[in-house]
């Protein structure tokens, strides 16, 4: 019997905003379920392609970061420079492209200049009427719009943006299947954009993304209830200092997410081991 594909995972932080706890403990996961198996591999993959919200600080803090959870990858970008240089989403501008031309031969997407406002009134829906807009794909000022079937949770999201540059859901399956990605583990707020993406993915061709496992852990909320966001600042790492008791905190909601005691638990060793024995 040939020896299964050893499984890769990869950490996908955006840099729009000063990482919070929900992302460490994802980072955490992520790395784990790699390194409990044989060969795995761990990628680092920074999703800049919405360049309007990267800053220079918030490429820098993803390193931070990871410097400080003590996590270390096997394939991706070593420090911002080199992230710059060589690993940006930029540099796979091509690839990107390549798939919406096989969404637009495959009459999957048509033409939108809709806004958000005037979507407002639709409650997260997309009118019949809004499909048949008298403009052309290539047309300026124009995004291309999924023609998603009608169960579709997020209908008729947007591949391509108004101002040419493809979306995160393309580049996203795009780089899954260049770095050939064996598993993902999303938060479940997530779960939509899993769905959408295997929906895309299969309809366009892409059947190498089919077979990537994806799975969905909780989310962490502040005091209020709600989920923690880079945007609003919420639970950012970079508040916490070096302090080991914080530290552990986060390794320990990593241990109950995954199924095992947090009583041992205290750092990335600690967790691995405990998970490599559960698996």
């Amino acid at each position: 019997m040939a020896n299964p594909t050893p499984i890769k995972t990869r950490l996908a932080p955006t840099p729009s905003g000063y990482l919070h706890a929900g992302n460490a403990i994802n980072f955490i996961i992520n790395t784990v379920v790699a390194k409990s198996r044989s060969g795995g591999r761990v990628l680092l993959r920074i999703d800049d392609i919405d360049a309007d919200r990267k800053r220079p600080e918030y490429v820098e803090d993803i390193f931070r970061t990871l410097e400080w959870l003590g996590i270390e990858w096997d394939e991706g970008p070593s420090g911002p420079d080199d992230f710059e240089q060589n690993w940006s989403q930029w540099k796979r501008i091509d690839q990107y492209e390549a798939f919406l031309a096989v969404l637009r031969d495959k009459n999957m997407v048509f033409p939108c200049q809709k806004s958000r406002k005037d979507l407002l009134a639709f409650n997260g829906g997309y009118p019949e009427s809004f499909k048949h807009q008298p403009i052309g794909l290539l047309d300026t000022d124009t995004a291309w719009r999924a023609n998603t079937p009608e169960d579709c949770p997020l209908p008729c999201f947007i591949v391509r943006r108004r101002d040419g540059k493809p979306a995160y859901h393309v580049a996203s399956i795009c780089d899954d299947v260049y770095f050939s990605i064996t598993d993902i583990v999303r938060g479940e707020d997530l779960k939509d954009t899993s769905s959408i993406q295997q929906w895309l993915a299969q309809s366009a061709g892409y059947h190498t993304f089919q077979q990537i496992a994806i799975s969905h852990h909780p989310l962490l909320q502040d005091a209020l209830g709600a989920k923690l966001s880079k945007s609003a600042g919420s639970g950012a790492i970079r508040d916490l200092g070096d302090f080991k008791a914080e530290k552990a905190k986060l390794f320990q909601q990593a241990a109950k997410w995954l199924g095992i005691s947090d009583t041992n638990v205290q750092n990335l060793t600690d967790l691995a081991a405990f998970y490599r024995s559960k698996v």
